[in-house]
């Protein structure tokens, strides 16, 4: 094997899932470097690699990046892995690869596993435009400038979230997108307890919300794109009090409010203040 920087791919959860290319890129790597190297054992061990380890993860400094590069300058093979799917794919990787492609080595990426792929797939959402967007703010108010910042987009968009905020991620979805929004939340993907549920957000909200077991694991959100047939803001009572308070707070903050209470469009709402003032000059 020529000696160069491999992007290997590894299972979303089921180990079998592992190509065969990749397991021979490991096998005859000369070193693995890995986000977490107690967790990458399980995957090795599984398959008796005994290739060596080093720890590479987001907050490795330039030190570690710089070995890498070396090793690759001096004839190695380095392989880069990450806990689960794809490297780089909301993963750290990207420095070493820049530094790589800086020192023109060669960089060669082998395909597999990727929950946001396996995710789109599944959903039943159009996938003639997608958009990844990765993990959401933490916090409420930029998760929720965010989002309305990829309500823009006219693509599926793809959301990855951990447990302890899946709800509060769905509950903001539905204050910006709409309760009518068509949505898909996809868990544990190929694991035991993979599940797949699709539904209006308002529906899918309530359902994660009441069980808890839906708040655990690996979790993926797809959003539908744009609908104008089902998320005009048609309900003279929301254009009604869309229109009061808006005299009194700015035009996006009461677009959100109104589309929470409604489960309407929070970009439509908006759009709409935007055509009335626009008839009013």
């Amino acid at each position: 094997m020529k000696a160069g920087l491999y992007i290997v791919p590894t299972p979303i959860g089921n180990l079998e899932d592992v190509t065969l290319r990749a397991l021979d890129v490991l096998r005859s790597a000369d070193v693995i470097a890995a986000e977490d190297t107690r967790h990458s054992r399980r995957l090795l061990s599984h398959y008796d690699i005994a290739t060596p380890l080093v720890s590479f993860h987001e907050h490795s400094g330039d030190g570690v990046i710089a070995g890498l590069v070396e090793r690759i300058i001096a004839g190695q093979v380095v392989a880069l892995i990450s806990d689960a799917g794809t490297p780089l794919v909301s993963d750290p990787g990207y420095d070493l690869v820049q530094a790589a492609h800086a020192a023109d080595l060669p960089v060669s990426a082998l395909p597999g596993a990727c929950a946001a792929i396996t995710a789109l797939s599944v959903a039943g959402l159009p996938t003639h435009a997608f958009y990844f967007a990765g993990f959401m703010p933490a916090k409420s108010a930029a998760r929720r400038k965010r989002l309305l910042e990829l309500s823009d987009i006219e693509a599926t968009l793809i959301l990855y979230e951990a447990p302890h905020r899946i709800v509060a991620l769905l509950e903001d979805s539905q204050g910006v997108f709409g309760g009518e929004r068509e949505a898909v939340l996809a868990r544990e993907l190929t694991k035991t307890y993979e599940t797949i549920r699709r539904d209006r957000l308002a529906n899918l909200t309530h359902w994660v919300a009441s069980d808890p077991n839906q708040q655990k694991g690996e979790i993926v959100v797809l959003i539908a794109p744009h609908s104008k047939k089902t998320e005009s803001p048609a309900d003279p009572r929301a254009l009604q009090l869309l229109e009061a308070l808006s005299l009194e707070l700015p035009p996006k903050r009461a677009s959100q409010l109104v589309a929470q209470a409604y489960e309407l469009n929070a970009k439509a709402l908006y759009q709409h203040l935007l055509n009335r003032k626009n008839d009013d000059q």
